[in-house]
């Protein structure tokens, strides 16, 4: 026997899996496409109405789905693993992704796949229980205040003590981002964190040659 016929009687025919029926194959896709469906039910609850993305959301039906089938394919022969190996290494994906939420979303999906693919749907389903209440309970958790960006319009630099002397009673810690100075007027753009915001604008905007104050919130790191 020459050691091809012995690579290939211990290594090629080890990895033949033969036994996986037409009824396992479709119970198998069936488990991931129903955990693909409680995924996107999940996703469909959190996300916002203005940032949702149906097709994003599909997409993550179809990814449980066809990477179960991947694995299942890829568990016939260790031949044929190598060769999806090289197949899938020449797709690139060009889609940003907008939240990182989204790309957790996109892990699990394919996590799932993974693990009906190897057969294991009890350990699935487990996670998928276990990943929904981890993230509802962190998803939902109370958070403290937000940094704002406040805007102070102006139409002459002698009023800039007075401005951050305001700020300072609703916020010691705010920060000046930028200072714009014209031959008209100045622009004043702070960070802060208040609570009375509707107070900070209205003391703002009684102080003399300030034409306008605004308010503005950002997706920012939150103060605990």
């Amino acid at each position: 026997m020459s050691v091809q016929d012995v690579i290939k009687k211990s290594f090629l025919q080890g990895f033949q899996n033969t036994q996986m029926s037409m009824r396992a194959l479709a119970l198998t896709l069936l488990v991931a496409g129903l955990l693909g469906i409680y995924i996107y039910l999940v996703y469909r609850m959190m996300t916002a109405n203005t940032f949702y993305s149906k097709s994003f959301n599909v997409s993550l039906i179809l990814m449980c789905v066809i990477t179960a089938a991947i694995i299942i394919t890829i568990q016939s022969s260790v031949v044929v693993s190598l060769g999806m190996v090289g197949a899938l290494s020449i797709v690139r994906f060009r889609t940003a992704v907008k939240d990182p939420l989204d790309l957790i979303f996109m892990f699990w999906s394919i996590s799932v796949g993974i693990i009906c693919g190897a057969g294991m749907m009890g350990l699935a389903a487990i996670l998928c229980v276990g990943s929904t209440v981890l993230v509802l309970v962190f998803y939902y958790l109370p958070e403290g205040r937000r940094s704002m960006i406040l805007v102070v319009n102006a139409s002459d630099n002698e009023c800039a003590d007075t401005v951050y002397a305001t700020v300072k009673k609703y916020d010691k810690h705010y920060h000046v981002k930028s200072r714009n100075l014209t031959l008209d007027n100045v622009d004043f753009l702070l960070e802060v964190k208040v609570k009375d915001s509707e107070g900070l604008l209205k003391e703002l905007n009684q102080i003399k040659n300030v034409t306008s104050v605004s308010l503005v919130a950002h997706k920012g790191e939150s103060v605990y």
